[in-house]
């Protein structure tokens, strides 16, 4: 009889679902992490750190103020990176806490150390004294997520040539910084470190940025951040990186040399599976370190499963979650529905981005005839309250059967919004019903009647030359 009825290797947003989900439907369950990365990288590195840096950066400089109180208002004049870490270090303590008090009272085994293969149905586990012990399961669940990609060529000190999982190592504020990668992670550092008056230039290779997005967010995004004095370098790579006493220098393959007090990569993802020993278990992972599962998180090994960042795409904390959840279940032979389709998108930069659904250049390539109602901030008393101008909900709406077909927002509460465009659309609703719905007043939420409205003016418009 196997020690355990489910293994999960790793405690991340991911394996620490399917742990409780487990543990919820009655079986003996075991989770083996590091006793520092207790909640994974989500907690210690990646999500909660860097949202809560965010969370910080907007509180002491007073930027999301200063339409009301003037550009020069500033909560505090010299921000330390001691003030930064203060609340992210608070609210990650309390994080790991709750996680363990959580696998604790659903009676789910914490092993302390790292896990690799056996065989098939057991993991050698070896504890942070160097001792291995064998522990067999009749389910195993890889949830060990990623690190950060990082180029050979580039010599890393982790003080002034770093990773995003060491950008919170900085010493200080840099004056000026140079980030490689314009993709999610680094446009919300990029966002972050020009709120804080450094000088930032972003490195791409690719022609533009976040090209999933809708176009007319991120030109609002582009728009903001070289207001923060951020310079934009597209269709350009990074040839060398030089390590000088006063700071560093990025040279370009093109010729272009930046100077800057740091440099921070951030150039994709490699998942964590080089130590795991996957061919004893019958496994193998591409060469990003990714494992490939079918619709159930299943691997090529039936009664293996693999969720969150190790296998890829979307590589989301809220999507890990609910894969973790899916895959206990369907090993425990408990019913349980696929992921819906539509999965809410976020990115916080600043402002931050929130959109579910399709953009217009894919349904206009698609052929799907859609209208646009659009309700921007500045026009709701909630956004003059606030002090947020610039913000802005697009809906886009089918004339034929006035379903949504996608919902984009930019701006304060973003990532919060979009839930509701998301239920609405989860469930099938129509734009009529957010017409005729009647929103607290005064609220952001507010802007999806707006945006309906005008979405039904346009389509009345259309029906009216017909008639």
């Amino acid at each position: 009889m196997p020690d355990f009825d489910m293994l999960v290797i790793g405690s991340g947003p991911g394996g620490q679902k399917a742990a409780i989900a487990a543990a919820k439907l009655g079986r003996r369950v075991a989770v083996i992490d590091r006793p520092d990365m207790v909640g994974g990288v989500s907690i210690h590195t990646g999500t909660i750190p860097s949202k809560t840096l965010r969370e910080a950066v907007l509180y002491l400089t007073g930027l999301s103020q200063r339409d009301l109180y003037g550009q020069s208002y500033r909560l505090k004049e010299d921000i330390t990176v001691a003030d930064l870490t203060a609340r992210t270090q608070h609210v990650v303590g309390r994080e790991v806490d709750v996680i363990r008090n959580q696998l604790s009272r659903n009676h789910v085994s914490l092993f302390a150390g790292t896990g690799r293969f056996v065989d098939d149905h057991t993991v050698a586990l070896r504890e942070v004294t160097g001792n291995e012990r064998l522990l067999s399961a009749q389910h195993i669940i890889i949830a060990t997520g990623t690190r950060p990609a990082r180029p050979a060529s580039v010599e890393f000190d982790e003080r002034t040539i770093m990773d995003s999982d060491n950008v919170l190592n900085l010493e200080r504020v840099p004056r000026s910084m140079v980030i490689v990668g314009a993709g999610v992670i680094g446009m919300e550092y990029a966002s972050m470190f020009a709120a804080l008056g450094s000088k930032v230039t972003v490195v791409e290779q690719r022609p533009g940025m976040l090209d999933f997005c809708d176009v007319e967010v991120i030109e609002s995004l582009k728009y903001h951040l070289r207001d923060l004095a951020v310079t934009f370098r597209f269709g350009e790579t990074v040839a060398a990186v030089e390590r000088h006493p006063r700071g560093t220098l990025t040279v370009l393959a093109s010729g272009k040399k930046i100077p800057a007090d740091a440099v921070m990569y951030s150039a994709g993802r490699q998942g964590l599976t080089d130590d795991l020993d996957l061919d004893k278990a019958g496994l193998s992972a591409d060469r990003r370190g990714r494992i490939t599962v079918d619709e159930h998180y299943r691997t090529e090994v039936p009664h293996i499963y693999a969720v969150g960042d190790v296998i890829g795409f979307p590589a989301l904390a809220a999507t890990s979650m609910e894969q973790g959840r899916t895959a206990a279940y369907h090993a425990c032979g408990e019913p349980v529905s696929r992921m819906h389709g539509l999965q809410p998108i976020g990115i916080y930069t600043i402002p931050e981005i929130s959109f579910i659904g399709r953009t217009e250049d894919q349904l206009t390539e698609d052929c799907v005839p859609f209208e646009v109602g659009i309700s921007r901030y500045r026009e709701l008393a909630r956004g003059q309250i606030i002090g947020d101008s610039h913000g802005m909900l697009k809906l886009l709406v089918s004339p034929d059967d006035r379903t949504l077909l996608g919902v984009h927002c930019f701006g304060t509460g973003a990532t919060e919004l979009i839930h509701i465009g998301q239920s609405v659309m989860g469930c099938g609703g129509t734009v009529d019903y957010l017409v005729d719905a009647v929103f607290n007043y005064p609220t952001l939420a507010e802007s999806y009647k707006v945006a309906a409205l005008d979405a039904t003016n346009k389509i009345r418009q259309i029906d009216r030359l017909r008639d």
